[in-house]
């Protein structure tokens, strides 16, 4: 466990803090203010492009490719990848679908409720309800955080966490959430990939799992 907190306090420094600012800035501003600033950005057409892009990180299918790809590779960082994630959506999925049903997206609050325009970015569906928590910023949390406590160099570390931010970040821009809902979403995510890293790397009984398809084939 040391090893673990050593290896990684850097960047669960870094991810705790954010949460500190994200959740003060919660506290003190309406959603509907902090959604207007951030929509205020909207119109950039690099951004628009690299948002609309990145959002796809945080599909199921990404993180289900990503724990196949992993699979040929090592199986115990695979099922790990995908136990976090599975875990994490699920958790998500019940939380948006039978607790928080009604609570409406950004665009819909805007257009019926606020009556005010946003900027929205050209060629995406936007969606209307089931906004509490971001399915997709779990699902980036939960896969990038597991492959950021996989690695073992400092920069690929940075860049995974970078990640998980920009994918979940992308939901607020593109006006799918709102960012109370990624700032939980997050939370989710991050839990569920420390707790099944524990599972699987302080138990004895995954080891003999430390090996890939190919490498089981070519035994075979």
């Amino acid at each position: 466990m040391k090893a673990f907190f050593k290896n990684n306090f850097i960047f669960i420094s870094i991810y705790i803090l954010m949460l500190f600012k994200v959740g003060d800035l919660l506290l003190k501003n309406g959603k509907v203010q902090i959604h207007r600033s951030i929509n205020s950005n909207v119109g950039n057409q690099f951004f628009d492009h690299f948002f609309k892009l990145v959002t796809h990180l945080g599909d199921g299918l990404f993180a289900i490719l990503i724990a196949v790809i992993t699979l040929f590779f090592n199986v115990k960082k695979s099922l790990y990848i995908l136990f976090s994630y599975i875990f994490a959506s699920l958790t998500t999925s019940i939380i948006k679908n039978y607790i928080y049903i009604d609570t409406c997206r950004p665009s819909f609050a805007f257009e019926f409720f606020v009556r005010e325009p946003l900027k929205l970015v050209e060629g995406v569906e936007m969606n209307i309800f089931n906004s509490f928590p971001s399915g997709h910023s779990t699902s980036a949390f939960a896969v990038f955080i597991s492959l950021m406590f996989l690695s073992d160099n400092f920069f690929m570390k940075l860049l995974w966490l970078l990640i998980a931010f920009l994918a979940a970040y992308s939901r607020t821009y593109l006006s799918q959430h709102w960012l109370v809902d990624i700032y939980f979403g997050s939370l989710i995510g991050f839990s569920f990939s420390i707790f099944f890293y524990f599972f699987f790397y302080k138990k004895k009984y995954f080891q003999f799992l430390e090996t890939g398809i190919l490498k089981l084939t070519k035994k075979s």
